[in-house]
């Protein structure tokens, strides 16, 4: 699968851990390194704005799309090769994945898990067919992994749907993943 703009989700604070702020500009580098665009959620400040400059800085072209009413919290990012504003979160989530070949998240807070498990309940649905990576810091995902994990134990998620999200620790490693995934062959998702 060929993965030429990868959506960005992660958090509008930097986290309590300089790691974070580390993942963050090896993903932007990464990524302007691989020759994919960046596509993100627009903001200047936190996990936000370092993986926008850090791919601004590698030579990397970076599109953000924020709505009208965050430009001012988020400190709208100026830099950037493109700063589409929207009217609302709805038209901000869809315009990143129309711009999206896939999907990434760094650590984050409620907005980047609720990005994530939108795009990934639209895969599951077979609403699109795009990759879902989620890069693992310093094992800030840990606990997210295992109640995943409990979640298909339970069964409310089926073993396939739970296998599309690729988790890796590097952000190349990831994206090679990402790239050789294919679509889950379960388009049920409702256990009667």
């Amino acid at each position: 699968m060929s993965l030429r703009s990868l959506c960005v989700f992660c958090g509008a604070s930097p986290g309590a851990n300089p790691v974070y702020r580390e993942a963050a500009i090896n993903l932007g580098r990464t990524l302007a390194e691989q020759g994919i665009r960046l596509i993100y959620g627009g903001g200047a400040v936190g996990l936000m704005g370092i993986v926008a400059d850090a791919a601004l800085a590698a030579g990397g072209e970076v599109i953000g799309i924020i709505p009208q009413s965050l430009k001012s919290a988020e400190v709208g990012h100026n830099g950037l090769t493109r700063l589409e504003v929207v009217d609302g979160m709805h038209a901000r989530k869809a315009r990143m994945a129309e711009l999206s070949d896939g999907f990434i998240a760094l650590p984050g807070g409620l907005g980047t898990l609720e990005e994530l498990f939108e795009v990934w309940t639209w895969a599951q649905l077979g609403y699109h067919s795009k990759p879902l990576g989620l890069l693992e810091v310093n094992g800030f995902y840990a606990k997210l992994n295992d109640f995943l994990d409990h979640l298909v134990q339970e069964r409310f998620v089926r073993a396939p749907h739970r296998a599309m999200l690729q988790i890796n620790e590097s952000p190349s490693d990831l994206i090679a993943a990402m790239a050789e995934w294919k679509p889950t062959a379960a388009p049920k998702w409702v256990d009667r």
